[in-house]
C-alpha cells in the first residue's frame, strides 16, 4: 500500500501543553513517521505520512489533545510524502 501523506495546521491552547509530545506518542502508536512543530503564530503544524486509515486515527486524536490543551481548530491539508520524513516521528 502506497503512503500518504497529511499536514494539519491546530489552533488553540496547543503550545506549552505537551501538544507535540502527545502528537509523537500518538503518531508513534500509529506507525506514522512525520514530525509537529511550533509556529510563531501559536498553531502547532503536524506533518504525517503513513496508511491513509492510520492518517484519518491521528486527525481525531488531534482534535483530543493532551490534558491540557484546549484545540478549537484543526485544519488539514493533503501534501506530498516525503522521501527524507524518514521512519520516525520527531518533535522540531
Amino acid at each position: 500500500m502506497a503512503a500518504k501523506a497529511r499536514s494539519w495546521f491546530v489552533r488553540g491552547r496547543v503550545q506549552g501543553v505537551g501538544f507535540r509530545a502527545f502528537v509523537r506518542r500518538e503518531a508513534e502508536a500509529l506507525g506514522l513517521a512525520g514530525w509537529a512543530r511550533n509556529l510563531a503564530d501559536g498553531r502547532v503544524e503536524v506533518f504525517a505520512q503513513g496508511p491513509a486509515r492510520m492518517l484519518d486515527a491521528l486527525q481525531g486524536r488531534l482534535w483530543q489533545g493532551p490534558r491540557w490543551a484546549e484545540v478549537r481548530d484543526v485544519d488539514a491539508l493533503e501534501a506530498s510524502p516525503m522521501a527524507d520524513a524518514g521512519d520516525t516521528f520527531k518533535i522540531r
